[in-house]
């Protein structure tokens, strides 16, 4: 860590900078020589970067900032606050700690967070910052995580890891077992040291192919932040054998819009209809979950078609999704079409669907944006359809 890059002119400098092109400092002359121009430019990236994603850290003084990839590749403090919600306890030991955010965050439910970082430099930039922020009961220690956990005979009351994809994994599926920690390999000895272990994983991983790799699964957790899938978390608890609870989460800067279901093996059957008055489209994070029979069941709405995942009612109900009030629904053919969408402007979706949004707009001469939102789809007997909508939410 550069210590240099705290001298308050340094520090005035890069905070006058915010907002301004990095490629247009770059050519300019270093005023401070006594530290690498490249380095200054990197906290001004960095912080950049941090403004909205790390408010905490962007109002706080003297933070020193590692590459702007560590800041881009960190939690949220949004979804970092999600997490610190799933857990209680008096201690917790992140594997992976990274720049420390999540652990900020669990430093506010949990008495005691031991932060450990591989890379020393990452380790120290993160100490130093954790004073600055006034987190007192967070211990950071440098090294291999498995080493330290080796070494102590503390029984954890949780363990948290983040696991990161190995450089040689690229262009496979996404596998657990491709990742460092390997945890799928450590998991009979996490559960030595915790009953209870937290895994943050990318919205890439296929919720099947984790459930392969992992045992004692009691929750999973989907996580978007404004309608973008950012994270699963992995609840494990020792000897837990009972249904998986699947809990989607959509935060927004107002709520949080969740939605939840135990993943059974008896299929749950959805109602179906053709189109009513209202139209409802999933968030991302139920999308992702797969529980498109239990929306059906669960909010007492009726499907379009069994692979559309889109759904109607007669009935107005609030839902964690876009909502719609259906104006026409008409059958995708070369009359109606020209009567209702040629040369028109409107949002175009497709579900279920055999042409392209693209292929749509340059056959029928429809231009993106306007007040109408039109889905392209297939109703439950199989007839392709469009459904001209009006947007409520």
């Amino acid at each position: 860590m550069d210590s240099l890059i705290l001298n308050p002119n340094i520090q005035e400098f890069i905070q006058k900078q915010i907002g301004v092109s990095i490629s247009k400092l770059a050519l300019q002359k270093n005023p401070f020589p006594e530290v690498e121009w490249i380095s200054i430019l990197n906290q001004i990236e960095a912080k950049n970067k941090a403004k909205e994603k790390l408010p905490t850290w962007f109002k706080t003084a003297n933070i020193i900032y590692p590459s702007k990839i560590s800041v881009e590749q960190t939690s949220s403090e949004r979804t970092a606050e999600y997490k610190s919600n799933l857990i209680k306890g008096d201690s917790l030991i992140d594997l992976t700690g990274g720049f420390g955010v999540d652990d900020f965050y669990f430093a506010k439910k949990i008495k005691n967070v031991t932060h450990c970082e591989i890379n020393s430099e990452l380790s120290e930039i993160v100490k130093h910052n954790f004073n600055q922020l006034g987190a007192i009961n967070i211990n950071c220690i440098a090294g291999d995580s498995l080493v330290t956990l080796d070494s102590t005979s503390i029984k954890w009351d949780w363990i948290y890891i983040d696991p990161s994809r190995r450089n040689d994994a690229k262009g496979k599926v996404f596998m657990l077992k491709d990742c460092l920690p390997n945890v799928p390999e450590n998991l009979d000895f996490y559960f030595e040291k915790s009953d209870a272990i937290l895994i943050k994983t990318a919205p890439l991983l296929d919720i099947a192919a984790g459930l392969s790799e992992l045992q004692n699964v009691k929750t999973i957790h989907i996580v978007a932040l404004e309608n973008e899938v950012k994270e699963l978390l992995w609840e494990l608890h020792k000897n837990y054998s009972g249904a998986i609870t699947i809990k989607t989460a959509n935060l927004t800067k107002e709520t949080i819009a969740t939605f939840e279901f135990q993943l059974n093996e008896a299929i749950t059957e959805a109602n179906y209809s053709l189109p009513q008055r209202y139209l409802y489209e999933p968030n991302s994070v139920i999308m992702k979950s797969g529980g498109f029979n239990e929306v059906s069941t669960v909010f007492q709405l009726n499907k379009l078609h069994r692979h559309s995942h889109l759904y109607t009612s007669d009935e107005l109900i609030d839902f964690p999704g876009r909502i719609f009030e259906i104006q026409e629904s008409v059958p995708y053919t070369k009359k109606e079409l020209k009567t209702h969408l040629e040369n028109s402007k409107c949002n175009i979706t497709t579900r279920n669907f055999t042409e392209t949004v693209e292929s749509i707009r340059k056959k029928w001469k429809i231009k993106d944006g306007g007040n109408l939102y039109c889905f392209f789809t297939t109703d439950m007997n199989n007839d392709k359809i469009v459904l001209i909508c009006a947007k409520i939410k």
